[in-house]
């Protein structure tokens, strides 16, 4: 199969924008190399770790297997289009519960819980771990995780 150039229009962290790139490019790669917001990290490159996790239409996505022409015409979210001029609600309950310790995994985790509270508000333990699944943490344990959910909850 031969790569082509194509524009890909979509809304990037509330802005539009336009990028001209080939069919097979993945949107990890667009949004770290081309548009230079390091948040989104490669980890896994296989949909297992949710390092790489971003919200297309306010849903959890890997943007490691994520064709960049696949968000034509949708709203991505990054890490770095979560706050505005202070940290929002996850971010901080992330940061008052110690919910974090070297950080690799918690634009990942920020985004999926995002999401979740997006779509309920007051999401069961269960619930909760079951929407984090996708989300690898090697340094916490969880435990302050769900706490900080649970506090947002």
């Amino acid at each position: 199969m031969s790569e082509f150039n194509v524009a890909v229009d979509f809304v990037l962290n509330g802005v539009e924008r336009s990028v001209n790139v080939r069919s097979s490019d993945l949107l990890i790669d667009v949004l770290r190399d081309e548009l230079n917001l390091k948040g989104t990290k490669r980890s896994c490159d296989v949909e297992v770790c949710g390092a790489c996790t971003v919200l297309v239409d306010d849903l959890p996505v890997s943007s490691c297997t994520t064709l960049v022409a696949d968000v034509e015409g949708r709203n991505v979210v990054t890490i770095e289009g979560v706050a505005g001029e202070q940290l929002s609600a996850v971010q901080q309950a992330f940061v008052s519960h110690g919910a974090l310790q070297c950080g690799f995994c918690t634009p990942g985790m920020v985004l999926a819980v995002t999401s979740l509270l997006k779509q309920d508000a007051h999401p069961s333990d269960e619930k909760i771990r079951h929407y984090l699944r996708g989300n690898i943490c090697r340094c916490t344990g969880y435990v302050k995780i769900l706490e900080a959910v649970k506090s947002l909850a």
